[in-house]
């Protein structure tokens, strides 16, 4: 485990978390960050990636507001300054951030070649984007927040996309959840789960929502997706 630089596309630089698996190479993995930034529990997902082979990179978003942050969920005070970045947060050169480490990650010498996302809340909402607007090979969205804004972009997706959805999730409603359903299972290359009765952050670990028989089957369907366009 080691942070190494990446190259902004608009002349800056920031910090990824990097995991590299036992084996010494893999298909590469993006893990895309809650609204929390790379704190223990993206590390520690980051890490289970490159446990199970991949080699796995967590770019820091937040970089251009605040580099470093690593925050939980367990205070209010942290909570209001997660929000506070996640309500300054740039979508459009989040993207562009993630495009920069996805080209990052192709070229590392540990990474086999192919690259896929799997993004959480926030990031589960980037993983979407991703795969309206990279290249990468797949895409993994948890509860993403915010989705049903692009669902104009849905006509952009080649690659493989999955979405794992909570159905009692506090921040996207059932009419929401609905309409991204509607316009999203007809395509085949896009993949809808939905968990009964979980909250949004059903697979974050010492959430408050967290369900660890729910997160297991979610987790186990992500590996399995993974493994199969990725290798």
């Amino acid at each position: 485990m080691s942070e190494i630089s990446i190259a902004s596309l608009d002349g800056g630089s920031f910090s990824a978390y990097l995991a590299e698996p036992s084996s010494g190479a893999g298909a590469g993995v993006i893990v895309i960050q809650e609204i929390f930034g790379i704190n223990a529990v993206m590390r520690k997902i980051t890490d289970s990636y490159a446990e199970a082979g991949y080699v796995a990179l967590a770019p820091d978003l937040f970089w251009r507001q605040q580099p470093g942050i690593q925050l939980s969920d367990s205070t209010e005070e942290e909570w209001n300054q997660a929000l506070a970045l996640y309500q300054g947060f740039d979508e459009n050169k989040g993207i562009e951030d993630l495009i920069a480490t996805l080209n990052t990650l192709k070229k590392l010498p540990t990474c086999t070649g192919k690259v896929g996302s799997v993004g959480f809340c926030l990031g589960g909402k980037l993983a979407y984007l991703m795969a309206t607007r990279s290249d990468a090979d797949c895409n993994i969205s948890y509860y993403g927040v915010g989705i049903e804004n692009n669902l104009d972009e849905a006509v952009n997706i080649k690659k493989p996309l999955m979405l794992h959805i909570a159905e009692k999730d506090k921040f996207v409603n059932a009419e929401t959840q609905a309409k991204i359903k509607a316009e999203l299972s007809g395509n085949p290359l896009v993949t809808i789960y939905t968990y009964p009765n979980v909250d949004h952050a059903f697979a974050r670990v010492g959430s408050t929502t967290y369900v660890e028989e729910v997160a297991k089957i979610a987790n186990e369907r992500s590996l399995e997706f993974f493994k199969q366009h990725l290798g």
